[in-house]
């Protein structure tokens, strides 16, 4: 953004507004940052809650060159559910503050989050890797699919932890192309729960309480590439190999941290109940992990 723009008086608060400001080009947003001061109301945490920023910093979270648009709209249309260490929900924040490691440590902000395990029959799990404009750790190679539940009344249901299995029906779709009618919301397992933070690259990472959700389904996969880079079904051994390359640094291999930490505490004693058939016989759902 210009120097020489000026701050705008008024208030930035509907959706479509934002987004369309999220999608400019640094020109329209000259045009559109023209006047005096601006007062940005995000979509905060709570509803009252309003939150006066400087030009600069307005520029920094409406106008970062490096961030791809899809990205950007979903960084700011999205809003995730904020919650205390006891996964007990305390208000909302965009996807965007959630995800800013100065956010983080300064307010503590820590948000519900999902990850699917997906199996195929031949008991084999499906891995993607993330797409290179994604925010957080682009590039790096994960489970199934991580994302996090909205704050949106479908899920945001406790019962059965309904909202989160709904959440990520969503998200298979939306990440992978894998139809809602082959990943049955009741097909999910929860197996756990796990609390962790995690930087990215400085200005990014993640402060999620994770839920670890299973699912044995034969699916077609067809990669969104704004979110997937590649995908990969790995058995027990391949994923050893994978884990050992990015121990090693080979073929600039890197791995979740989320993902690395499930790999490390649970998942190969998991994966002798997901071949037994045995899954409900390893969930915890009372216990949080706090995992580093």
């Amino acid at each position: 953004m210009s120097a020489a723009v000026t701050p705008l008086v008024g208030f930035i608060s509907s959706r479509a507004t934002r987004s369309a400001i999220a999608s400019s080009s640094p020109d329209r947003l000259s045009s559109l940052l023209s006047s005096s001061r601006v007062c940005w109301r995000p979509r905060s945490r709570t509803s009252s809650r309003l939150l006066s920023v400087s030009s600069t910093s307005m520029g920094e979270e409406i106008a970062d060159s490096a961030m791809d648009a899809v990205q950007k709209r979903l960084m700011f249309e999205d809003e995730c559910i904020l919650v205390d260490e006891n996964d007990k929900v305390v208000g909302h924040d965009s996807k965007y503050n959630c995800h800013l490691m100065e956010k983080i440590e300064a307010e503590n902000l820590l948000h519900r989050a999902f990850s699917v395990f997906l199996f195929n029959s031949k008991y084999e799990l499906l891995l993607q890797q993330r797409s290179a404009t994604k925010v957080t750790f682009p590039l790096v190679w994960t489970n199934t699919c991580c994302s996090h539940p909205l704050y949106r009344e479908s899920e945001l249901i406790e019962d059965n932890y309904l909202g989160v299995r709904n959440a990520a029906q969503r998200k298979l779709l939306d990440e992978l192309g894998i139809k809602a009618e082959d990943v049955p919301v009741d097909e999910f397992t929860p197996l756990g729960r796990i609390l962790y933070k995690a930087p990215s690259d400085g200005k990014w990472g993640e402060h999620e309480l994770d839920y670890l959700l299973f699912i044995i389904r034969d699916v077609k996969v067809e990669p969104n590439p704004d979110e997937v880079a590649d995908v990969k079904y790995v058995n027990r051994e391949q994923l050893k190999e994978l884990l050992r390359k990015a121990n090693a640094g080979e073929e600039d291999l890197k791995l979740s941290p989320w993902f690395r930490l499930v790999v490390e505490n649970f998942l190969f004693k998991w994966w002798d109940h997901v071949e037994k058939g045995t899954l409900k016989e390893a969930a915890d759902m009372k216990t949080i992990h706090k995992l580093s």
